[in-house]
């Protein structure tokens, strides 16, 4: 990988991002055994994981995906909904990383008003000192603290989605 920015440095490895998918995979189907669960992926960030995730997961699954929107400032907009009947099913939301909880919290809204049978929330990290809304998700990957991350979805102006690796990255 050609570093794209002066000041990234490396914070979580492949391997390591492999390790921890596989153990969130684990926790999941020990809950999720003999249920009918919906994948739901926020565009774009979560597609990496979301797609290791699933693919290390022994269990039947639909998958879904939704594209928010939620520039600074501004209210979260939806810019493609669920295209699933979710209605009492078991639903599974993918983030990538989880940070002020602004989306996710509305996303979260958005599914408890189609009646699921249940609503969980997996992410690789969880930033919480970055929280501006009481989430909690229900399997993380790794706590982190308040840094900016790139790669394995996360990005900066659109670069560095495809990292492998995840990079600390200091302005």
């Amino acid at each position: 990988m050609t570093q794209a920015h002066a000041g990234m440095v490396p914070f979580i490895t492949a391997e390591e991002i492999n390790e921890m998918v596989t153990q969130l995979a684990r926790e999941i189907e020990r809950d999720y055994t003999g249920k009918d669960l919906v994948m739901v992926c926020p565009l774009k960030g979560s597609v990496p994981f979301f797609s290791d995730l699933t693919r290390q997961l022994q269990l039947p699954q639909t998958h879904d995906f939704v594209y928010l929107t939620s520039p600074k400032g501004e209210a979260v907009r939806i810019l493609q909904d669920l295209t699933v009947d979710i209605t009492n099913r078991h639903i599974l939301i993918v983030e990538e990383i989880i940070d002020a909880g602004r989306t996710l919290s509305f996303l979260k809204t958005r599914i408890l008003a189609s009646s699921p049978a249940s609503l969980k929330v997996v992410t690789l990290l969880d930033k919480p000192a970055r929280r501006e809304l009481p989430i909690k998700p229900d399997y993380v990957g790794r706590t982190i603290d308040d840094r900016f991350v790139i790669g394995y979805g996360m990005d900066l102006d659109q670069v560095g989605r495809n990292y492998r690796d995840i990079y600390n990255y200091a302005q």
